[in-house]
């Protein structure tokens, strides 16, 4: 296994097609056809269309919360590779969900993430899904991941510039 960090498009693609790349090599991601609607330096927005496999209880129709954590987990993940400068890999280090409600059923479930802080080795990210509006949210995640910063770089080349 080489040493060198993956990289999903060369620094000077698109950074939608860039998270939209991470998103097609994430087996999740696909499993739940997530899609990118939008991404800025370190926000990104996506979705979950609702499908009937998806769901949880059967009683009711609404979308299993593993679903939604595993959908807002990745959401967060590209979040953190929209704020680099030099994007690479990251993983998962913790994630705190907190679930506010059940989704509605027959409803995509929508979600935005930003990257609050991003440090030399670790990147900060807050979500909420919902499926009308981030007024009234399903659940609402704070996490961390870490930063593969090992590809020869300088020590924190990977911070943006302050503007």
């Amino acid at each position: 296994m080489s040493d060198e960090p993956k990289t999903y498009a060369s620094p000077g693609d698109d950074p939608l097609q860039r998270v939209r790349a991470m998103i097609q090599f994430t087996p999740q991601a696909q499993a739940l056809r997530m899609e990118v609607t939008k991404i800025e330096p370190a926000r990104v927005w996506g979705l979950v269309p609702y499908r009937e496999e998806l769901i949880g209880d059967p009683e009711t129709g609404v979308i299993a919360g593993g679903v939604i954590t595993t959908f807002l987990d990745t959401l967060c993940g590209t979040a953190a590779v929209a704020a680099m400068e030099h994007p690479t890999t990251v993983a998962t280090i913790d994630l705190r969900i907190d679930y506010m409600r059940p989704a509605t059923p027959k409803r995509d479930v929508l979600a935005e993430a930003h990257c609050y802080k991003l440090g030399r080795s670790v990147a900060f990210v807050r979500a909420v899904a919902y499926d009308e509006t981030p007024d009234n949210p399903i659940a609402h995640v704070a996490a961390a991941f870490m930063v593969n910063s090992s590809s020869g770089r300088k020590f924190g080349a990977n911070l943006r510039g302050k503007k």
